[in-house]
């Protein structure tokens, strides 16, 4: 069950935090026609790039304890996103140092990744809109405070972005068990993005295409992939000793 402290319940609450600006993951709605004001907290919603889901009344009551939802409900982001321009602009004169998540869907992976981004100096974290974990509580834990200070960018369009990424001279990196070159082997001091799979299914195709190069960390056991924590951590040290070297 999510922390209660994460949802926001009713129809005027929900409201005013849309048009508040608060940071919200998600809006949750009751199933059936949406009319009067639901229908503007919708419309509210998707202006500001916010998922909406319509879900049963029982699943409102679930999260909603003993507070009257009125057939709405939102998840408020436990820090504020920012815009991929802005991680560009944290980077200043540096060389960008960026990591990308191609629908990382757990939250305890993704607090761990922003944890190692902070202590590897990345400039921000890139995360999709759908089929992503989100800025919840349980990340905020998981990163042991670290998304304080790591900015992370919510995309609707993973590919789009590694395109704005390649206009602006970033290399791209992607990492996949076909990838040409192992990753200590793979030119990662420059301005670089590192593009990480999602759990058991790794890099989307489109992704795939539109990287600039695939790395792979070698693997002698039985099983085929890393946690996308831990292969994170191995690619952004690995960014961290060719800089150090360079």
């Amino acid at each position: 069950m999510k922390n209660l402290s994460d949802v926001i319940v009713g129809r005027n609450p929900v409201k005013e935090a849309l048009k508040s600006q608060r940071p919200i993951n998600k809006v949750l709605v009751a199933k059936g026609k949406l009319s009067g004001s639901l229908a503007e907290i919708c419309s509210l919603a998707r202006q500001n790039g916010i998922p909406v889901q319509e879900v049963d009344r029982t699943a409102l009551e679930k999260i909603s304890a003993e507070a009257v939802h009125q057939g709405v409900a939102a998840y408020a982001a436990a820090k504020e996103y920012v815009e991929l321009e802005d991680i560009l602009a944290r980077a200043g004169e540096q060389e960008p140092f960026i990591i990308m998540l191609d629908e990382i869907t757990d939250p305890h992976n993704l607090g761990a990744i922003i944890r190692t981004a902070d202590a590897a100096g990345v400039h921000g974290v890139v995360v999709t809109r759908r089929r992503s974990a989100l800025l919840t509580p349980v990340v905020a834990k998981s990163s042991a405070g670290a998304v304080e200070y790591v900015p992370v960018a919510r995309v609707t369009n993973l590919v789009q972005s590694i395109k704005i990424l390649q206009e602006n001279g970033i290399w791209v990196a992607g990492a996949d068990m076909e990838g040409d070159k192992v990753y200590w082997e793979a030119p990662l001091s420059g301005p670089i993005a590192i593009v990480i799979g999602g759990e058991g299914k790794g890099l989307g195709r489109l992704v795939k295409e539109k990287c600039d190069f695939l790395v792979r960390l070698p693997m002698q056991g039985k099983i085929s992939s890393l946690n996308a924590s831990v292969a994170t951590a191995l690619l952004a040290y690995e960014v961290v000793r060719q800089r150090s070297s360079g």
